[in-house]
Order: structure tokens, then C-alpha cells, then sequence
């Protein structure tokens, strides 16, 4: 569970800065997904870097509070894992800004380098980190714990098993159409910085880096 919601925060993250690239007139050259690595979205040129950065943690933690509040509206059975994910979003991106602002780390530094104020950053993750704790506030009986702990629904568990594995095998493949669709993202890079443009594999750039190894490298 933890695993599958740390992968999908960093993709609906990134979703958000594509999408505030898109609406301020930048172009999106890659975004790298990889279950070893911090996710980032590549902007150039990006007009306005300041609304880019600022929509990855926004769209970051609306978007899952939207999801859950539609599943709990409909009585969904597995509400409950969409409100624990809307609780880790908001915690991990508060916690992201908040505590990056003293060390200018990732997006934290280039808010502050565009113009946001450090006080801003630290409201974010002051109004975001009570909220995620409060959404997990007492939900510990639908993961069997506590003392009033339910039996985890079966169904539930392999859902949330197979959606991490499915996390995990897409974004070490490194493939761009899971995400937004190959006429969306120009790029998006695994660990090795690998793309895949369109619906093709670059496969021309494995076949130059195997023929640049020399024979202690193979």
C-alpha cells in the first residue's frame, strides 16, 4: 500500500506540472517516472516556471481529494484506500515543500527561485500535513489494526497489490502512453534516461551506448 501510494503521488505530482506547462504555454520535453528515483518533469522553454512548479503539489493534492470524495459520495467498498491516498498526498507534498525550503530541495528551490516567499511554502505544508493526518485519523481498523480492526477485504488487497505492480513494471519500462497518452508527453524517461517518443522505443540509443562499451564493460 505504501509502495503504490508513493509511486502514484509522484505521477499524479508530475501530472500536475504537465498540466500547468500546458495551460502557461511550455513544452514538456520528458518526464522521468522510476521506482528508484525521485520523479521530475522537464519544462522547456517554460514561460511561466512559477505557476509550472506551484500546479505539481496542487494538482498533487486536489486531484486525490476529488477521487475519494467521489468514491465516498458513492459508497465505493474501497473508499477507504482512496482517502488513505489522499491522506499520504498531502502529507508527502506538504512535508516536500516545507521542510525543501530549508535546503532548497527539488521544487521547494525553484519556487523560492521564482519568486514565492519561504512563508508560503511553509503555510502549504502547515494547512496540508494536518489534513493528510486528519483523513488518516482512525482508519487504521480497515488495514486490520487497533482494537476495533476489521478483516481486510480480500478484493481490496489484490486490487491494491495489482495497481503496485502495475506502477512498478510501467514506470521500469519507462513507457509515455500510461501516463497521458503518446500525443501528450513528448518524452518520459526511466532510470537510465532511456525515452520512449510516440508509440516507438529509442532503441537506437541502447544500440550506440552497447557499441560505445568497450570490452571490460560488456
Amino acid at each position: 500500500m505504501l509502495l503504490a501510494s508513493w509511486l502514484a503521488m509522484q505521477a499524479v505530482h508530475e501530472l500536475g506540472h504537465v498540466l500547468g506547462a500546458w495551460a502557461t504555454g511550455g513544452h514538456v520535453e520528458r518526464v522521468v517516472l522510476h521506482p528508484l528515483a525521485i520523479s521530475r518533469t522537464d519544462v522547456s522553454p517554460n514561460p511561466r516556471p512559477l505557476p509550472v512548479v506551484w500546479s505539481g503539489p496542487l494538482v498533487g493534492t486536489a486531484l486525490p481529494l476529488v477521487l475519494w470524495s467521489i468514491a465516498a459520495a458513492l459508497h465505493m467498498p474501497g473508499a477507504f484506500v482512496l482517502r488513505f491516498f489522499a491522506g499520504f498526498c498531502l502529507v508527502a507534498n506538504g512535508a516536500y515543500l516545507g521542510i525543501g525550503s530549508f535546503w532548497e530541495i527539488g521544487d521547494s528551490g525553484d519556487m523560492l527561485r521564482s519568486g514565492s516567499a519561504p512563508w508560503q511554502l511553509w503555510l502549504f505544508g502547515a494547512i496540508t500535513i494536518p489534513l493528510g493526518l486528519m483523513l488518516w485519523h482512525r482508519q487504521g481498523r480497515h488495514f486490520g489494526f487497533g482494537p476495533n480492526a476489521r478483516q481486510v477485504d480480500r478484493r481490496t488487497a489484490i486490487i491494491c497489490c495489482a495497481v503496485c505492480i502495475v506502477l512498478v513494471l510501467l514506470e521500469l519500462l519507462g513507457g509515455e502512453s500510461w501516463l497521458l497518452g503518446a500525443t501528450c508527453v513528448p518524452s518520459v524517461e526511466n532510470y537510465w534516461g532511456v525515452g520512449l517518443h510516440g508509440n516507438f522505443a529509442r532503441y537506437d540509443v541502447l544500440l550506440r551506448r552497447y557499441r560505445s562499451l568497450g570490452p571490460s564493460q560488456l
